[in-house]
């Protein structure tokens, strides 16, 4: 499959935009929520508990742990293995596909840093020219 945005191949019409933005706003949203990145990162050292999930990922709910685990394995980012004792054992894994992850996340991690305060700064701006209109 083509990649259909590339520095060189940009979108010019609605329609191009429109096929490069609506699978990644419906993906980026999944990932970026509120509760998912510290999933993503949390497992990008290994394998883990649900347990250790939840202690990892302070002031998430279990409700919150579950659903979101559930929409990150929906959408082939984690992997859920459950081990057949008593009590069940059940392991949280990123996916080869979740994994690939690391290096964008890296990225925009990277492009925050650097550029934190210069987005503040055009915030002030932004609000000074807001106030004086």
């Amino acid at each position: 499959m083509e990649t259909p945005y590339t520095p060189t191949k940009q979108p010019k019409t609605f329609a191009e935009c429109s096929h490069v933005a609506v699978p990644m706003i419906e993906i980026l949203g999944r990932i970026s929520g509120r509760w998912s990145l510290y999933i993503i990162m949390s497992l990008m050292s290994g394998p883990m508990r649900f347990s250790e999930l939840k202690r990892q990922v302070e002031g998430i709910s279990q409700k919150m742990l579950t659903q979101t685990l559930r929409e990150l394995e929906e959408d082939g980012i984690v992997h859920r293995t459950v081990t057949p004792i008593i009590p069940p054992r059940v392991d949280y894994e990123l996916t080869e596909m979740g994994r690939e992850l690391q290096a964008p996340l890296a990225a925009i991690s990277d492009w925050t840093h650097r550029n934190g305060d210069r987005v503040a700064e055009a915030r002030d701006r932004y609000a000074i020219r807001r106030k004086a209109a």
